[in-house]
């Protein structure tokens, strides 16, 4: 699963760069890009998270206050 999310993740920030490129080099137009970007921003958002949580050193039944 970890690995899937990563490559996930990797496809759609390619889908937010690449087409920013291709429509420099004007191969694409304005609105193609913003929907693909859009796209992918909305698929990273999604895929990162699953991959790059942060572990928690101490629980918080562990913790006395």
């Amino acid at each position: 699963m970890n690995a899937l999310a990563k490559y996930a993740s990797l496809v759609t920030l390619g889908l937010v760069i690449i087409p920013c490129g291709l429509y420099w080099a004007g191969m694409l137009q304005l609105e193609t890009v913003k929907w693909i970007a859009f796209v992918g921003t909305i698929g990273w958002f999604i895929a990162t998270p699953l991959w790059m949580g942060r572990q928690t050193a101490v629980d918080a039944s562990q913790v006395e206050i």
